[in-house]
């Protein structure tokens, strides 16, 4: 069942989106500001955002670029009671996926909600740059900084942060963080995997021993919420 996150400020058209994708079999979240919205879809990594323009605090343009800087690659439909051709332009520039102006007819919404949902890539792509906390990361040149000071990280380690980055709020076996950073190479032991959480996080967590990023599902694997 696909969640779908509506972020509006107009509670009435929320509450009947809800009752409307409810009444189509999707699962429904909803937030009536832009911060609020922003910390919802990075929490709860729903399928589709349905994203208003005009919100109170920060702006949908503002939610969707931060959503796109902290390495959200769902889809994300815009919608506006705008009518100039900048807004659009510059949605679609900052990583929306579609637009759709307002007042809006039910149909079309539910067409465009289903074709995007359709054309989701199916493996995530690890964002170039992504932050959490205090923390920096540059993918591209294996950078790390922690308030701009250097983190020195081996080149596995940044390969395991890359892949929990891309997993953000899975939960990962160590079975398939050895298969996906380590490959078949079968030398390596499972405890391999804990060695090297053991040491991102004491390099990445203000206390290490109490994870704020880096968290431990007993007898499942290791989940990353930053």
């Amino acid at each position: 069942m696909p969640k779908i996150l509506i972020v509006d400020d107009q509670e009435d058209l929320a509450n009947g989106l809800q009752v409307n994708l409810e009444r189509e079999g999707f699962e429904v979240a909803k937030a009536f500001t832009g911060n609020a919205g922003l910390a919802m879809a990075l929490s709860q990594n729903p399928d589709l955002v349905v994203l208003d323009v005009m919100l109170p605090g920060m702006n949908g343009l503002d939610v969707c670029r931060e959503l796109r800087n902290r390495g959200f690659e769902r889809p994300i439909i815009m919608l506006t009671a705008k009518g100039e051709e900048i807004d659009r332009v510059v949605g679609l520039e900052i990583g929306a996926d579609d637009y759709v102006p307002k007042p809006f007819g039910l149909r079309e919404l539910l067409a465009r909600i289903r074709v995007r949902l359709r054309r989701q890539p199916i493996a995530r792509r690890i964002p170039a740059h992504y932050t959490f906390g205090e923390i920096a990361i540059d993918f591209e040149r294996f950078v790390a900084t922690r308030n701009g000071q250097p983190i020195i990280m081996t080149a596995k380690e940044f390969e395991v942060l890359a892949l929990f980055v891309r997993c953000r709020n899975e939960v990962l076996a160590r079975d398939r963080v050895l298969n996906e950073v380590w490959g078949h190479d079968c030398h390596v032991a499972p405890r391999t995997v804990d060695a090297h959480i053991l040491k991102l996080r004491q390099k990445l967590e203000t206390n290490p021993a109490e994870p704020d990023y880096i968290l431990t599902v007993y007898g499942e694997g290791y989940k990353f919420v930053g």
